[in-house]
């Protein structure tokens, strides 16, 4: 959304960013009068934290399903109010956002499954112990029943980073190659949504660099574009 930024209360004068507070009321007094003092601007980065400590706290004391909800919960309110448009500004796909999009998706499967094994518990775990810092195991550390889960936050997190591309690109002349790029990039994320997720993790992740060469290129390198091309086309249906 386009919204005018830089605020000023109508109430007590204050002026303060709702770019860096993420709220219209005034940090002084609290009222929702204000007055935009800048051009709208294109903006969806919500200020927003994720903080699992409360969860990880409780590890010892509560059940794994437990666990498993409270963080799903706590990971998927971040990922719904984040957003990668800040006051204009096209920000990166970020660890901690992707992080936080696998562990929604591996705990809903760890909270639903009786069965799982020793492996899947432990890699839980360590997403929660580190998604709130943008920490994401390897993809050789992925048990091969969680590989859906991994494959389908990631294709969910460019589905949600390409819409904000293309609203970023509204105002901008494309050429027919980044037009092209960002709808092969589209393909792939309907591919592999198609298929649940259930791809090899390095095809996830390459996914995800194609991506962030891609974000890279449209802001002007030319050889982060060219590798974006390139990861795309590696990234044909063979590769699935």
């Amino acid at each position: 959304m386009k919204i005018r930024g830089e605020r000023e209360c109508t109430e007590c004068g204050t002026r303060w960013s709702y770019y860096e507070t993420g709220s219209v009321g005034c940090p002084a007094c609290g009222s929702l009068r204000s007055v935009g003092l800048d051009d709208r601007t294109e903006h969806t980065d919500l200020s927003v934290e994720l903080d699992l400590t409360p969860v990880r706290n409780d590890i010892d004391d509560v059940s794994i399903d437990d666990l498993a909800k409270r963080a799903r919960d706590r990971a998927r309110k971040h990922t719904k109010r984040r957003g990668f448009i800040n006051a204009g500004d096209l920000r990166d796909l970020d660890d901690r956002y992707l992080a936080a999009a696998e562990l929604r998706h591996v705990a809903d499967v760890v909270g639903r499954r009786r069965d799982f094994e020793d492996r899947e518990e432990l890699y839980f775990l360590s997403l929660l112990r580190g998604a709130d810092a943008g920490e994401r195991p390897g993809t050789d550390e992925v048990p091969p029943t969680l590989r859906g889960a991994r494959g389908l936050a990631y294709a969910n997190a460019v589905r949600e980073y390409r819409r904000d591309v293309r609203n970023w690109t509204q105002d901008r002349e494309l050429t027919g190659a980044e037009r092209g790029a960002l709808e092969t990039l589209g393909d792939h994320v309907k591919r592999i949504r198609m298929l649940d997720g259930d791809v090899d993790p390095e095809t996830a992740e390459r996914l995800l660099e194609a991506t962030r060469d891609l974000a890279n290129g449209l802001r002007g390198d030319e050889l982060a574009f060219t590798q974006a091309q390139d990861r795309l086309e590696d990234l044909e249906p063979g590769a699935y």
